[in-house]
């Protein structure tokens, strides 16, 4: 453990902060799978309603810096193209 102050204080800090990235990881990782249920269920209503939270989860995660952009593009043009296809 740290003995200076400052340092105590930044262990405190990245645990905390480390906690909340984890959170949104894994609510991100809850999300896409849920949509991707739905979408293997064939359930195109499911899949629409889900399909607005999971795009904006996915960027919540960019904007967080949890994920990179170009990341969040892919899966954002994956998942689009999945609902197009239980759509068609």
């Amino acid at each position: 453990m740290a003995n200076i102050k400052s340092a105590k204080k930044r262990v405190i800090v990245s645990q905390k902060k480390a906690a909340q990235n984890k959170m949104i990881k894994s609510e991100l990782k809850t999300v896409l799978k849920k949509y991707e249920a739905a979408i293997k269920a064939g359930d195109a209503t499911t899949a629409k309603s889900l399909y607005a939270d999971t795009i904006k989860c996915v960027d919540q995660a960019v904007s967080h810096g949890i994920i990179h952009k170009n990341n969040a593009a892919r899966k954002k043009s994956r998942i689009t193209k999945m609902l197009n296809k239980v759509s068609a």
